[in-house]
């Protein structure tokens, strides 16, 4: 008989496998919520990695109001994973997208990892039921994806994707989790490839790139139309609501009885972007055009300032409303 899956509450310690651009973010939201985060990544740079990655952390995690001293501290270098998964409450992954590579990790994280260990993946597209096959019931109940967007150190949410076994308790502590370290998880019932956020962003990403490549708008142009009007209506409120009051005191039954068929006809318009090797060129030389002169990271910098001012600001507002 197989035995239902069991985690422990309040997680102390939390491994992070794969120290790319999401582990490392992972890394230090994980450390400033007082956990003690083991890395592992064979990449031989991983000390300077991390170091330089807590640096750059650091500022903004204060922001939100989280204390960051002795931040290093709290974060161990262990490159093998069968180190590293000992003894941990939970296990962040963060490896390729490859099907393969997943199912082969998270065959030795059921097996080294203790019993009580909830294993979460940040896969951004490869549903969790497609490497836990060979899984065993029991193992399979405790694997789910925990996709977040980047950086995951400040940008709040997190999709708690089940798979097909994913047990219910899984579930709940995954939520618990990330709630914990001031996420905003959000469970999704039903498994689709590249998740809801992700798929949200392609669907808008294919018509911007169109909207290039036909030449009726430049790629800085563009992001200007979308950070001065839907991004800053969806970071308040989202697309439903924000359709709801867009359709005055007769919401959004209004909205759909009045402009429903235009909105329809604009929609059985909508491009798809070429995909040939020289128009795919193009737009990559438009958006360095626009955005090479400055450097990745002066880039991120601007970003993450500009994000930790939407969310101060959001912040702000909702103690005004309590």
């Amino acid at each position: 008989m197989t035995r239902p899956f069991r985690t422990t509450r309040p997680f102390r310690t939390a491994a992070v496998i794969g120290a790319g651009t999401i582990g490392l973010s992972w890394t230090a939201l994980f450390a400033a919520h007082g956990l003690t985060v083991r890395v592992s990544d064979p990449r031989p740079d991983l000390a300077e990695a991390v170091d330089g990655s807590l640096a750059a952390c650091a500022p903004h995690l204060a922001a939100r109001g989280l204390d960051v001293t002795g931040l290093a501290d709290r974060v161990h270098l262990i490159p093998e994973v069968t180190e590293a998964v000992r003894d941990v409450d939970v296990v962040q992954e963060n490896g390729p997208e490859r099907v393969e590579f997943k199912k082969d990790l998270f065959a030795t994280l059921v097996r080294e990892a203790p019993a009580h260990a909830l294993l979460l993946s940040s896969s951004s597209a490869i549903p969790s039921t497609a490497f836990t096959q060979e899984l065993s019931d029991e193992d399979a109940a405790r694997v789910l994806i925990g996709h977040p967007f980047n950086p995951p150190h400040l940008v709040p949410l997190v999709e708690v994707v089940p798979g097909e076994r994913s047990g219910e308790e899984a579930v709940r502590a995954a939520v618990d989790f990330y709630t914990s370290v001031g996420r905003t998880p959000v469970v999704e019932r039903k498994e689709i490839p590249g998740f809801v956020g992700n798929r949200l962003q392609n669907a808008l990403s294919r018509e911007a790139a169109y909207l290039v490549q036909e030449g009726v708008v430049t790629p800085e142009d563009l992001d200007k139309v979308v950070t001065n009007s839907l991004g800053l209506r969806w970071a308040t409120v989202g697309p439903f609501l924000g359709a709801h009051l867009g359709g005055g005191p007769g919401g959004y039954r209004h909205l759909v009885e009045h402009i429903g068929r235009s909105m329809q006809r604009t929609g059985a318009g909508l491009g798809t972007p070429e995909q040939q090797e020289d128009q795919q060129e193009r737009l990559i030389q438009a958006v360095e055009k626009a955005y090479g002169s400055s450097t990745y990271p002066e880039l991120s910098e601007t970003r993450d300032r500009r994000q930790l001012a939407v969310l101060a600001a959001l912040d702000s507002a909702d103690k005004e409303e309590n």
